[in-house]
């Protein structure tokens, strides 16, 4: 019984301290990669905002509540691919107006998410690009869907979402991201989405390790050598 609670506790602390590698390792990875070129900050900007041209007259919000037949929660004026457009968002998801007219703009198209991700592109490279239409999540991206997946055959594997409904950026994945995100998925021990870190794993293993210290500190107390006090001769 003795050596079978012997071997159990070794095999304990060795997969435990396996863990503790891995946390300590890819902390320190993590550390390390600058938070911008994670972002795909140096190959994307997607914080341009073009101003709305002067002289330009816009309708006003109540053209656009009265051409969406639902309660709007907000309304707001941009620039999008040359144009000021409208972007009205209601329970129902969020539309494009033209902001000269009113109308109702289609949804943005595959040529429109292209458009915006070239515009976005801050390398001096134009590598080709394939864009497809995605409806479900992934680890790669959580965000609103469908969006549209501009993918460019650069070093990085830069992929850039775009918006179905709105036609902003997004999302931007390089391949510093995803190699991240691998080392966050150890980091957590969410192997599959990537982002639950409530996981009965990550709650085992820390707790496994919590345990270990303890009993390491208890054992070093108990054999911490003992200051033998001499006795004051008389």
């Amino acid at each position: 019984m003795h050596l079978l609670a012997s071997r159990t506790h070794k095999w304990l602390a060795i997969i435990v301290g396996a863990q503790l590698l891995l946390w300590f390792a890819s902390g320190a990875l993590m550390s390390f990669l600058p938070i911008d070129r994670v972002h795909g900050d140096h190959l994307v900007d997607r914080k341009a905002v073009a101003p709305l041209p002067r002289g330009v007259a816009l309708v006003p919000p109540s053209v656009i509540v009265a051409a969406t037949g639902t309660r709007i929660e907000t309304v707001s004026y941009r620039m999008w691919l040359g144009r000021p457009v409208a972007e009205a968002t209601t329970a129902r998801g969020t539309r494009l107006f033209d902001a000269r007219t009113g109308a109702l703009l289609p949804a943005p198209t595959a040529a429109q998410a292209q458009a915006v991700a070239r515009a976005a592109w801050r390398s001096n490279d134009h590598p080709s690009v394939n864009v497809e239409l995605i409806d479900r999540a992934s680890p790669e991206y959580r965000g609103t869907l469908p969006a549209w997946r501009v993918t460019f055959a650069d070093p990085d594997s830069t992929r850039i979402f775009v918006a179905a409904d709105t036609g902003r950026i997004a999302a931007v994945r390089t391949g510093t991201w995803r190699l991240y995100d691998f080392f966050w998925s150890l980091h957590i021990m969410d192997w599959k989405n990537h982002e639950d870190f409530n996981t009965p794993w990550l709650l085992g293993f820390a707790l496994g390790g919590l345990g270990l210290w303890l009993g390491g500190a208890v054992l070093l107390c108990m054999r911490w050598p003992k200051r033998r006090r001499s006795s004051a001769s008389g």
